[in-house]
């Protein structure tokens, strides 16, 4: 377990000084995050960016951090008079943060150990070990090219390489270049390594990269920058290390299946209804702030579940990385608890992982409103409501509970409607068969009537006819059936069945 005292006086031989520590030097620290526009919970918060010591203060105490990192910078003293009891270090300019991050992830992590492996911290002591033995700077990325681990030797490294860690992998822009240059082909099918020449435009000075791989499944990949291919012996070193790699990541991917069964098992209480609710919402780490729950389905075009997996890996990765939402695999739907109230989070989000998996995945989702942790269960079910409006819809923006609700009602009534239990007679079922038998537009005057709450103007620009015309048709359309406009409940009795109707005119 590591604790903000031993933090300060670690990263005091890393040109970081301590400038304020309202926090008890004892207190605990579990997690590391950056700070970015979604909601991000964390212990240790590294406020890449911020313009002042005040702000990377407001946005520790957004994150809940106990500690915060900032680049040094001349301010008043009284800009750390503040009520947060949040500890502040500051990071001197010649400090990278690529270097300082790597330091203190692996230092927040060590806390994190498994009977699996040491997790996260083996795999950034391996990638030093990997640097020295080839002589160029390392980074280890998962098959996605997601950032793992990376030395802290900066032999030969260049912008790509800053670029990468602080992106947390492989841009779209290298990605691009390095799928036509066949790297990812020669990943897939070989274990030798390449070497991919530099690209100034890029940002490359060059790179020797190798297939991480158990058997014959790829489990991820070492990069090494270099100006020119490596000589034999450090190549040699390089295959070695990749076997070594491989097997850290699956000790790790097993760790990771047990963490994300333990998750699944605990969110799966709090979306059936757990008399404990707020006990297991704590267990998860959850804030007792509003929570949303999102439901998503993804698939390809000719496979379900391969597609649903890889959206459930997705949702539950963060080996190192702040994961504000906590998931669970349910039949065949995805299920994550999101704090925040604001519907734009829960939106950014499922962007965010659609944004992660491959264009030929199509992905679907329904968001829930804001609830409790003790609402969650009922929560769940506006969010299969949406998902199911998602599906309906095959595309457009996700349904949020909030704005579409009134939709979900509908469609509750279409499919009642489709059932067979509409109306077959009354006057809105009497219109719609003269309708078809005469080719009149009696329902669709009705409805556009309605709609404008009586204005024969309104009601008529919306059909695109006079409004003399309107008057013509409802006078022969109370000919026809007992109409009875005078009356309010038969109004809003025709206006619901004219919505619950409209697929079946």
């Amino acid at each position: 377990m590591l604790t903000l005292d031993r933090l300060i006086n670690v990263l005091g031989g890393y040109g970081v000084r301590l400038r304020y520590c309202p926090a008890s030097r004892s207190t605990a620290l579990r997690s590391v995050v950056m700070h970015e526009p979604g909601p991000v919970i964390g212990d240790v918060l590294l406020a890449v960016g911020a313009g002042s010591i005040a702000e990377a203060v407001r946005w520790a105490a957004s994150a809940r951090a106990v500690v915060v990192l900032v680049r040094s910078m001349d301010a008043p003293g009284d800009v750390l008079a503040t009520d947060h009891r949040i500890a502040v270090m500051t990071v001197e300019p010649e400090v990278s943060w690529s270097e300082l991050a790597g330091v203190v992830y692996g230092l927040v992590l060590e806390g994190r150990e498994t009977d699996s492996g040491r997790g996260p911290t083996d795999l950034f002591a391996l990638a030093d070990s990997l640097a020295e033995a080839v002589g160029g700077a390392v980074t280890i990325e998962d098959r996605r090219s997601a950032v793992l681990a990376y030395s802290r030797l900066q032999q030969h490294a260049d912008p790509a390489r800053a670029e990468t860690i602080l992106s947390r992998g492989a841009t779209s822009r290298l990605r691009v270049l390095f799928n036509n240059r066949g790297v990812f082909r020669h990943l897939a099918e070989s274990d030798e390594p390449m070497f991919v020449a530099g690209d100034d435009e890029y940002g490359l000075t060059g790179r020797m990269v190798v297939a991480a791989r158990a058997g014959r499944e790829l489990l991820g990949s070492i990069w090494v920058a270099c100006a020119e291919p490596l000589p034999e012996a450090r190549r040699v070193a390089l295959a070695d290390g990749a076997r070594m790699v491989a097997l850290h990541l699956l000790r790790s991917r097993a760790s990771a299946d047990l963490e994300r069964q333990v998750e699944s098992e605990l969110v799966i209480r709090l979306l059936e209804g757990a008399a404990d609710a707020t006990t297991v919402a704590s267990r998860l780490a959850l804030p007792q702030t509003p929570l949303r729950v999102i439901a998503l389905r993804a698939h390809t075009a000719d496979e379900r579940h391969a597609a649903l997996m890889l959206a459930f890996e997705r949702a539950t990765a963060g080996f190192g990385w702040s994961r504000p939402g906590r998931s669970a695999l349910v039949g065949n739907t995805v299920y994550t608890v999101l704090p925040g109230a604001e519907e734009v989070a829960a939106t950014g989000w499922v962007a965010g992982l659609r944004a992660a998996l491959p264009e030929r995945v199509t992905v679907l989702a329904g968001i829930s409103g804001p609830a409790t942790a003790a609402e969650l269960a009922l929560a769940r079910g506006e969010a299969d409501e949406c998902l199911a409006l998602h599906e309906v819809r095959r595309g457009g923006a996700v349904p949020v509970y909030d704005q579409a609700w009134d939709d979900i009602l509908l469609q509750r009534l279409r499919i009642a409607a489709r059932s067979g239990r509409a109306p077959q007679r009354g006057p809105v079922a009497e219109l719609r068969r003269h309708d078809q038998a005469h080719g009149t537009q009696y329902a669709a005057t009705l409805r556009a009537w309605l709609a404008a709450q009586g204005d024969l103007a309104e009601a008529g620009a919306a059909l695109g006819v006079h409004e003399n015309t309107v008057r013509y048709r409802l006078r022969k359309m109370a000919e026809l059936t007992q109409l009875n406009l005078a009356d309010a409940r038969k109004r809003l009795a025709m206006m619901i069945e004219l919505a619950a109707t409209e697929d079946l005119s």
